[in-house]
């Protein structure tokens, strides 16, 4: 495939652009795959092209039953972060996050990675405590993090409000290279990057049923047919449970929506990211000039696509409080993503009980950031490599033997 560089830049600029070849091929299925992944976001993405670059399986499927990267890896608020309370989550969060530093030199394609920090707000003494707490977790495990008090909040977040009457700001835990990166782009970078080694990357392919005999998994049935495979792999966020009941075992997550929306664009007015925990409600800005507002999920079970007025005015009532100067900004648009929610909030990538079948669903509301690490982690299961460390102790094994990673009381809030 065509290398992006400058020079070649210049030399379709000559030619009005006409030069281009397509990012990712999209050929039709072959009859057998050595493994197929159903769910072309950024997680499956990436799980085929670690598959192919670090493990030499390139006879890889990856069905989308939509377009590439149409689900919740283009429908969240793209942050990116490592600083968990968890060693295990820790530990895959921030290989993500190192991964993402080098993943356009090593795409050779621009996402957009841009390490401007985050805040996570204390507004609380309780959360003070523990934001304090997973500092001196953090600085054991090695992941650059620091607390730092309200004026320094301030410093860095000129358009904050500290003394708040309901919210006032006591501190912060900051990490200096957090940040965002374009989450279409990521989608289009794994994928251009997968293709190129060989992997087949087929949209408008529906799975509609998954066979399996005592052996174990040995084909799917597609809207484009049959499929044969030894090794199935479930990378579809909030239809996991669909998925995995036509495998015949059940998971223990449950889909909700997760509530954003953006602004009209303005000038620049913050140059981080702010998570405002208490309030359940993040704030940055886009390279375009919108404000990138994410709330917290519905209450209620539900595969919805659309906003809510519930968490608009929830959120935005909060977060107007905290940052004063957006309160007379318009709203351009409002989303929602399909989550699927374990009761630890932590992700589940494991081996199923189906022999052949693997899982990596969990996410729930903090998917992003880890779609680098996941797919590292989930291609060293698939290929059986010896080196599991990241994705054992995300097993499904956890909840029959109550090793809880629980993330929901540790981090406070789930993003």
């Amino acid at each position: 495939m065509k290398r992006y560089s400058i020079f070649s830049l210049v030399k379709e600029a000559t030619r009005y652009n006409e030069g281009w070849e397509r990012a990712w091929r999209s050929p039709n299925p072959k009859k057998s795959y050595e493994v197929i992944i159903v769910g072309a976001g950024g997680h499956g993405l990436a799980t085929a092209f670690y598959l192919a670059k670090n493990h030499g399986i390139s006879n890889v499927a990856v069905v989308e039953k939509g377009w590439l990267g149409g689900g919740n890896t283009g429908r969240n608020t793209t942050i990116i972060r490592s600083n968990y309370l968890q060693e295990e989550s820790s530990a895959i969060y921030e290989k993500s996050r190192k991964l993402y530093e080098s993943l356009s030199q090593n795409l050779n394609y621009n996402i957009m990675f841009s390490p401007r920090g985050v805040m996570m707000l204390c507004q609380t003494e309780h959360e003070l405590r523990a934001m304090k707490r997973t500092a001196h977790a953090n600085r054991i495990l090695k992941v650059k993090t620091e607390m730092v008090g309200p004026q320094r909040v301030k410093d860095i977040v000129p358009i904050i409000n500290i003394n708040g009457p309901r919210f006032p700001v006591l501190g912060g835990l900051w990490q200096p290279r957090g940040g965002t990166a374009r989450h279409d782009a990521v989608a289009w970078g794994y994928a251009r990057a997968a293709s190129d080694l060989g992997v087949d990357i087929i949209e408008k392919c529906a799975v509609t049923s998954v066979h399996s005999d005592i052996k174990g998994v040995n084909s799917v049935e597609t809207s484009k047919g049959i499929i044969k495979t030894k090794k199935l792999c479930i990378v579809v966020a909030g239809h996991s449970g669909e998925l995995a009941q036509m495998c015949g075992f059940r998971l223990p997550v449950e889909s909700v929506a997760l509530q954003a929306l953006v602004s009209e664009p303005i000038k620049p007015v913050m140059d981080c990211v702010v998570m405002a925990n208490t309030v359940h409600g993040y704030m940055s800005q886009s390279d375009k000039g919108e404000l990138v507002i994410g709330g917290g999920a519905d209450s209620y079970n539900n595969f919805t696509q659309r906003g809510s007025f519930q968490h608009v005015e929830e959120t935005v009532t909060a977060l107007i409080e905290t940052f004063p100067i957006i309160s007379r900004l318009k709203k351009l648009r409002q989303w929602g993503g399909i989550v699927d929610m374990t009761g630890d909030r932590s992700p589940i990538i494991s081996k199923t009980p189906v022999e052949g079948v693997f899982i990596n669903c969990g996410w729930g509301t903090g998917g992003f950031k880890a779609i680098p690490g996941s797919g590292w982690a989930t291609a060293e299961l698939i290929a059986n490599s010896s080196n599991q460390d990241l994705a054992t102790p995300f097993s499904l094994s956890r909840f029959k033997e109550g090793r809880m990673i629980d993330e929901s009381v540790a981090a406070a809030v789930a993003h």
